[in-house]
């Protein structure tokens, strides 16, 4: 009996003359987009500026790659360094294999670079960039669908996902946990969207909300799946990793809610100086001063020179002490000054 199921690609690369599209890293740079354009978005309605989180990005996307194969390749050596690997491969990033816990955590060491440049809190800036990284992870595990790998156990279900024989696997029909994994994340970015409107989450407890929201997911979706991985007490090494990182992700978001109500009031700092202030010169304002310290001490000292009374002549001085010697009264003592001038005329 012919059973329903979802056909993978016969290949994960396209031959654009002598350029190769793969499928896998055309899903991640889709993803980059995405995240990159609704984090702008948020940031700019949290009142961050147009760009600011692209210009981080420049930072913390390389910073992210090399943390994610550096996660894949040292929980997963035994695909490279043993005998009869070629440890070349694992510089092959193409062929899939990337770590979103080395990815978050590396990429996070970008980001801060990137902020620390720009002035700008970390925390506000992963939270808005938190539902975008959700939504990159849901076009990134597409990825794995061209390259026919991270599938879950055998099942005959309608939406399970053809593999073909290849290297490390079987032909046959198997649960596609990169479609479970794509649409969580979906819901992921969904639900912090909704809870960072409804309760204006801050400091860094979108981004907690988004990390405590994907790990619970991983868990019973890493349980399902059946490539080879590193066992601890009977589970797979990233189902411990989720349990540890959901916890300390939950641990952030009470005592963060705790110590840091509400959300920043600024995001990104502006630029001193007002627009008046733009392109004047420290003497302009000193011109523009000087009218005010005039007004406050009075009169300029021009206009008071010119007012200042003419001194007295010094026949009048004289007569004036002499009346005062006499006894004479001051009129009296002018009266006799201005007699000598009258006659002379």
């Amino acid at each position: 009996m012919d059973i329903a199921y979802i056909p993978s690609p016969s290949t994960g690369v396209v031959q654009l003359g002598p350029i190769p599209l793969r499928g896998y890293a055309f899903c991640i740079i889709i993803g980059v987009f995405v995240a990159v354009w609704l984090g702008n978005k948020r940031w700019v309605a949290r009142g961050g500026k147009p760009g600011t989180v692209a210009d981080i990005a420049v930072w913390a996307v390389p910073f992210g790659l090399v943390g994610g194969r550096l996660y894949h390749v040292i929980t997963d050596y035994q695909l490279y360094f043993v005998e009869g690997r070629n440890w070349v491969d694992a510089f092959k990033i193409w062929e899939g294999g990337l770590g979103i816990w080395g990815a978050i955590a590396l990429g996070a060491v970008g980001a801060w670079i990137g902020c620390r440049l720009r002035g700008i809190p970390l925390p506000a800036w992963a939270d808005a960039l938190a539902p975008g990284i959700a939504l990159a992870q849901a076009f990134g595990r597409w990825g794995n669908w061209f390259n026919q790998e991270l599938y879950g156990r055998a099942t005959d279900l309608p939406w399970a996902v053809e593999i073909s024989e290849g290297p490390n696997r079987v032909a046959g029909t198997y649960h596609p946990t990169f479609l479970y994994e794509s649409l969580w994340c979906v819901g992921v970015a969904l639900l912090v969207i909704w809870a960072d409107r409804r309760f204006k989450l801050g400091h860094g407890r979108a981004f907690a909300l988004y990390v405590a929201a994907y790990c619970a997911g991983r868990v019973w979706i890493e349980y399902m799946r059946v490539d080879e991985a590193h066992h601890i007490l009977g589970l797979r090494l990233n189902v411990w990793t989720s349990i540890v990182v959901f916890v300390l992700a939950v641990v952030y978001l009470v005592l963060s809610a705790k110590l840091r109500p509400g959300r920043e009031e600024v995001v990104e700092p502006v630029s001193s100086g007002g627009a008046g202030a733009e392109g004047s010169s420290p003497a302009d304002a000193d011109a523009a001063a000087e009218p005010k310290d005039s007004e406050a001490g009075g009169k300029p000292s021009g206009t008071a020179e010119a007012e200042r009374e003419p001194e007295p002549e010094p026949e009048a001085i004289e007569a004036k002490k002499a009346a005062v010697l006499t006894k004479g009264t001051p009129a009296e003592a002018e009266a006799e000054a201005e007699a000598p001038e009258a006659g002379k005329g």
